[in-house]
């Protein structure tokens, strides 16, 4: 009996009985393509710490007359801590050339919204499910760089997810595994068990391949920021990723595609200004993502042209939010509040605009959903002032994920 079914009718995830396949445990990663990566790189690596992981030269997959075209063809992966990446740069003219799937979906700046899910068997399965329901999968296979296996399905927008497991790790000597470790391009997962990452890394190192020639981040900026106790070249530490908000044509719609085909639980819905918001989340924190009527982007005075409505990086404290909003100030980002109706479970956020205009969403606490599934009423939630204090009482602040590792 093929063991991805369960014996009581639903599908045998790790176990445990469940209508999917698979089950997304956390939001692992996502991308932006962006008109200058290098010019963005300023932004995202300079202004808010990420370290470059590995670029990715999209160069030799274009023709003579697209390179003339196109302009800068490098990308950049980029990471907060140990994951490979945990954010993604691409050049948003080389993607709309190499993919066709860019073309149905032009206001979609995002390159990608990626789900880890709990092991190769839920990635193998759930590509299998998909292709078996005639659900749309745009490829498969496997990250180079990155190592992770995954399969990508779009949303009804053209918003492609990416559903994956076993993103490299890095360590503390910062180096990401070689290119030349690299050996075999996957197409799709593999068909049986595979080996180990252990076991890839050894066969590797007998092929000759120097395990020290990955890439390594520099940082070229002076630390001179006592960031709690650390010193560091910016006065923040990006800690967490998430939540994803995008701007949808009918938000029915993507929500039985996140709910119903990824599995995403529902955790709130807010309506403002007759405009309704649906908040759906991975885990235990508040929404993982938030899905808003396209009308709403006008009304806000974010990007125009643009479907992403915002991407959040959590920082590790409040004073690091309060500080970070300062120095990107005085670097002359410019940085937006928005109603505090549209982002439920977060109080103090500052929305700061990138490069090409996608607002980046900085916050230090997300509200917790515990066994029942039920979120905190809107009216115990405490009103953000106009003028933030130095200090607030909030005894929910440091409840969810941890982040491992030192700061740096």
């Amino acid at each position: 009996m093929d063991e991805s079914f369960s014996a009581t009718g639903g599908f045998n995830a790790g176990g445990v009985s469940r209508a999917r396949p698979f089950v997304i445990r956390r939001l692992g990663h996502f991308g932006i393509n962006v008109h200058d990566p290098e010019v963005s790189l300023g932004f995202y690596s300079g202004l808010l710490g990420l370290a470059i992981s590995d670029p990715l030269d999209f160069g030799p997959r274009l023709t003579d007359e697209q390179r003339q075209r196109v302009g800068p063809s490098r990308g950049y992966f980029l990471r907060h801590g140990t994951d490979h990446h945990s954010f993604v740069i691409f050049p948003k003219r080389v993607t709309d050339t190499l993919s066709p799937h860019y073309k149905t979906c032009p206001q979609n700046t995002s390159n990608q919204i990626t789900w880890q899910v709990g092991s190769l068997d839920e990635v193998r399965n759930g590509f299998a499910w998909f292709k078996a329901e005639g659900k749309r999968v745009l490829r498969a296979g496997r990250d180079i760089p990155g190592s992770n296996w995954h399969f990508y399905p779009p949303d009804p927008d053209g918003h492609i997810n990416e559903l994956f497991y076993g993103i490299e790790q890095i360590g503390w000597s910062g180096l990401s595994k070689p290119k030349a470790a690299h050996a075999l391009r996957y197409e799709q997962p593999p068909e049986g068990p595979h080996i180990s990452e252990r076991q890839e890394v050894d066969n590797a190192r007998a092929a000759g391949v120097d395990l020290a020639s990955g890439w390594r981040h520099s940082e070229p900026t002076e630390e001179r920021f006592d960031v709690e106790g650390v010193l560091l070249a910016r006065p923040l530490k990006i800690v967490g990723v998430g939540p994803v908000r995008l701007f949808v044509d009918d938000v029915n719609e993507a929500r039985k595609f996140y709910e119903g085909d990824l599995g995403l639980r529902f955790t709130e819905e807010v309506t403002w200004r007759g405009h309704t918001c649906v908040f759906l989340r991975a885990n235990t924190e508040h929404h993982s993502l938030g899905l808003y009527p396209i009308a709403l982007r006008d009304e806000l005075g974010l990007r125009p042209d643009s479907t992403l409505m915002s991407f959040g990086f959590r920082l590790a404290s409040y004073t690091q939010l309060r500080h970070a909003v300062a120095f990107l100030e005085s670097q002359g980002v410019a940085v937006k509040r928005l109603p505090q109706e549209l982002t439920p479970g977060m109080d103090y956020s500052a929305f700061a605009i990138d490069p090409d205009g996608h607002a980046i969403q900085l916050y230090f606490a997300i509200e917790q959903i515990g066994w029942d599934g039920r979120p905190r009423p809107a009216a115990l939630r405490q009103p953000v002032p106009d003028v933030w204090p130095d200090v607030i009482t909030d005894d929910q602040a440091y409840l969810g994920e941890t982040y491992l590792g030192p700061f740096n």
